[in-house]
């Protein structure tokens, strides 16, 4: 009776309740649409730097990752090896020995990262041969040759099957020269390292740094962002010696990607707050305007006896009614573009030069999809609910000093 009675309420006035729904629905239509489509971004740029080269999580020696030298590597144990049969959430460990080289060809010469790899595991991470766009990828991790990518071989002069000359300090403080022809050319989303990086087979680097047997990084292969913190408890708890490792996920490893993150989630937030928060005026405005237009009839039914905590909850639910009606609306207007912006995305050509740059220099090439998630909706509708709850106290508090006959005079 009481629902059936606010429903009836909300109506009499309809241009004011049908301005409340929309506005309301609006505004849960632009911040389901603005958090839906900037998750997925940064979501597709998080799986994109995964997928080119860091992985979820990564294992080095101690003060490795601060100095980067090779001689803060660490012996390929068996116990490092069969991490993956002792710990849930690590599917595979993929072993590289990283080194700064010198890298020449005839007049030229430039810095580069150069990365002894295991060719069968590092294709499981990151799917190197498939960006391949000239010659061939690794037969075995002691192949004599190199793949380098395109930028540095454009930087150099070079083509396929030329002789690249690396020079490099290897192990404990050896002098390292080794002279290579490239066996590939690859491309990848990352246009920093798309201009210095090159691989080599994993005992091949690990001949031309006089590190036979150890290794500098440790790639974990973990399934998904939410399988990271329990994988990484497992490594901790499964490794005897933890002070002698570092072990790093995704945000240690991508700091500059967390901040971008944040600076943009923190402007989206900012402009969701100032949407809600005109959404609250308007909100308390028809609360308002509704309060004093019935003064009579609050007084009329004081009077007669309703007792106003029942006379305060038929008016409370008025409100809500408004705002939940405004919200599914909101919600059934956003689904609709964001599963569509999820299966077609929208491209990085359509953002402008400026803004591809920006996209690409975190691995993130051709789409921007929207995330789809169910708890994004319903989130813009619990806010509603919230703020709503929060103004509908205005009416209890004119309810609770309302005097009758005065009232029915006003």
């Amino acid at each position: 009776m009481t629902i059936k009675l606010a429903w009836r309420n909300i109506w009499r006035n309809k241009r004011r309740t049908l301005i409340t729904i929309s506005a309301i629905a609006f505004s849960v239509f632009f911040a389901a649409f603005a958090i839906s489509f900037n998750k997925g971004v940064f979501d597709a740029m998080i799986d994109g730097a995964v997928r080119q080269y860091f992985g979820y999580a990564q294992i080095h020696g101690n003060g490795y990752w601060e100095e980067k030298s090779i001689d803060n590597s660490l012996d390929f144990t068996e116990t490092l090896k069969t991490l993956p049969q002792h710990v849930e959430g690590v599917e595979a460990v993929v072993p590289r020995i990283e080194t700064f080289a010198l890298a020449a060809a005839e007049d030229r010469s430039t810095g580069v990262l150069a990365i002894g790899i295991d060719p069968a595991k590092e294709q499981d991470i990151t799917q190197i041969a498939d960006k391949i766009i000239e010659g061939n990828y690794f037969n075995s991790p002691s192949e004599n040759g190199v793949i380098a990518a395109a930028g540095l071989v454009n930087k150099l002069g070079l083509q396929l099957n030329d002789t690249l000359i690396l020079l490099s300090q290897g192990y404990r403080g050896v002098n390292s020269a080794g002279k290579y022809p490239i066996k590939g050319i690859f491309q990848i989303g990352l246009p920093d390292l798309n201009k210095s990086l090159l691989y080599l087979p994993l005992e091949t680097a690990a001949h031309f740094l006089g590190a036979e047997g150890r290794v500098t990084t440790l790639v974990l292969k973990i399934p998904n962002q939410e399988s990271i913190p329990a994988a990484v408890a497992g490594v901790q708890a499964y490794l005897p010696d933890m002070e002698q490792y570092e072990l790093m996920d995704w945000k240690e490893l991508m700091p500059e990607l967390v901040e971008t993150r944040q600076l943009k989630e923190g402007g989206n937030y900012i402009f969701i707050a100032i949407l809600y928060l005109l959404i609250s005026f308007a909100i308390f405005g028809t609360i308002l305007m509704m309060t004093k237009e019935r003064s009579y009839e609050f007084g009329v039914l004081t009077a007669i006896g309703m007792r106003r905590g029942k006379l305060f909850s038929i008016v409370w639910l008025e409100t809500i009614i408004v705002a939940m009606v405004g919200a599914i609306v909101g919600i059934l207007m956003s689904v609709p573009l964001v599963y569509y912006l999820k299966i077609n995305p929208i491209t990085i050509e359509m953002m402008g030069e400026e803004a591809a740059a920006a996209y690409e220099k975190f691995g993130l090439q051709g789409n921007l999809p929207a995330a789809f998630e169910w708890n994004i909706f319903f989130t813009q509708a619990l806010i509603i609910f919230l703020i709503t709850s929060v103004l509908a106290l205005y009416p209890l508090f004119t309810i609770m000093r309302l005097k009758p006959v005065e009232a029915m005079r006003s």
